[in-house]
């Protein structure tokens, strides 16, 4: 009987699922800064070194992730993580010094999160779909804005009317709920079913589980590094994260508190970022389809700079119409970038692109965890963020370049025979 609806589109509803439920602690940090800075008497460096590390682990844990899915499927390593995030969150409400702080939002999350980051989705797209591999990536990569959307203002008013404990328990039970529909119906690969992926018209026969993880995963990188287009890819997105989830996302309601404004309005504004964010990557996948991604994350980029120079003249005690403006625009901008570098290290990368973009994706949050720590040095020395707005909208500036950079090479330059796909000694050229 022939099927109405492809699974394909099962498998990334069940994975937008988990996405939103990894992305719930991820959201917590900017609205947890000041209870932990006023109960314990932390300084706001050492709260933001904890979400550095998290930021840190989250992107060097990517490439692994996506190994160990070859190796031991999407499924396992899915719920595992959700499990990780789901302890983490939890323990938290027992801490009582900095170093547990470390172990738990930075670490324990750090490394559930990052198990279910951005190679995730390039994992799923690879594998179930020939076609539309653009939009799902931009919808899979919504998710994470969806989960900010649906949690952030409901934990700033746990915050606010019980505790930060409370908040915590709530992300815990959030991640823990979504571990059975991972393992209910998510499926690794479409041969699995008989079928072909969605846009294919041949089963293509799953692979043999690949040994060696940390290996193949080591050995992606090693061959890519010796690619200008994965250091102009990297350096661009390690940017992008610097002045996401960095700045904006850790330091954005902490700025708005230190001129006058509620946190709980703050995390209104940081959710409004979140669901314009729905729409910007949604149409940054389908744009992906049809235009160079080069030119669109030039693009993204120069705007994103611009408004980030302009950030610092707009706070308030209150919402004014330009700060409304710029969360409509800073919205539709935040992680549109993803699609484009997905399909750019598809096109340069081959069947190892989900692995190299784990890659280029550590590059993103080892960037968002300088920023993340820098800006909170920033603020403890200087008493405001200012600077740390202009130096992160003239580095997006910069990513615009490199960006534009890739258009003087395009096309793969990274080639794998069928015997060595998937094997670290594949050549670049």
């Amino acid at each position: 009987m022939r099927r109405l609806i492809h699974p394909a589109w099962l498998v990334a509803a069940v994975a937008f699922v988990a996405l939103i439920g990894a992305a719930g602690f991820r959201a917590t940090p900017s609205v947890l800064i000041h209870p932990l800075h006023e109960e314990f008497g932390w300084p706001l460096a050492t709260i933001s070194a904890a979400v550095s590390i998290n930021l840190l682990l989250f992107g060097v844990t990517a490439p692994f992730a996506a190994a160990l899915m070859d190796r031991f499927g999407i499924r396992q390593v899915v719920a595992t993580a959700l499990l990780l995030v789901s302890l983490g969150s939890g323990l938290t409400v027992f801490m009582r010094n900095s170093a547990e702080l470390i172990l738990c939002w930075g670490v324990l999350v750090g490394v559930g999160t990052g198990s279910m980051a951005l190679a995730f989705v390039a994992t799923i797209t690879g594998r179930w779909f020939v076609k539309r591999r653009g939009l799902v990536t931009g919808v899979l990569t919504a998710a994470g804005a969806t989960g900010q959307l649906v949690f952030l203002p409901l934990l700033a008013y746990l915050v606010e009317g019980s505790s930060w404990r409370t908040a915590s328990l709530v992300v815990a039970g959030a991640a823990l709920a979504v571990v059975p529909l991972v393992l209910w119906f998510l499926r690794d690969h479409p041969s699995d079913l008989g079928l072909p992926p969605y846009g294919g018209t041949e089963v293509v026969p799953a692979p043999a589980p690949a040994g060696g993880a940390a290996r193949r995963a080591l050995g992606a990188l090693r061959d890519a590094s010796r690619t200008r287009a994965f250091w102009l890819l990297a350096g661009g997105f390690a940017i992008c994260g610097a002045t996401t989830n960095g700045l904006v996302g850790t330091h954005f309601i902490p700025a708005a508190h230190d001129h006058g404004m509620a946190e709980t309005t703050a995390a209104s504004l940081l959710a409004l970022i979140g669901l314009f964010d729905i729409a910007g990557t949604i149409a940054s996948g389908w744009l992906t389809d049809r235009f160079d991604s080069r030119l669109l994350l030039g693009g993204y980029y120069a705007l994103r700079g611009g408004s980030l120079l302009l950030l610092p003249a707009l706070f308030g005690d209150s919402v004014r119409p330009s700060m409304v403006v710029f969360i409509l625009f800073y919205g539709l901008d935040w992680v549109a970038t993803v699609p484009p570098t997905v399909a750019l290290c598809r096109e340069y990368f081959g069947d190892r692109g989900a692995v190299v973009f784990g890659w280029v994706f550590a590059s993103h949050q080892i960037g968002a965890a300088v920023a993340a720590s820098a800006a909170g040095l920033v603020r403890d020395q200087l008493g405001n963020y200012n600077l740390a707005w202009y130096v992160a909208g003239l580095l997006a500036i910069g990513a615009a370049g490199l960006s534009l950079l890739l258009l003087r090479r395009r096309g793969a330059v990274f080639v794998a025979t069928p015997a060595m796909a998937g094997l670290p000694g594949s050549a670049p050229r």
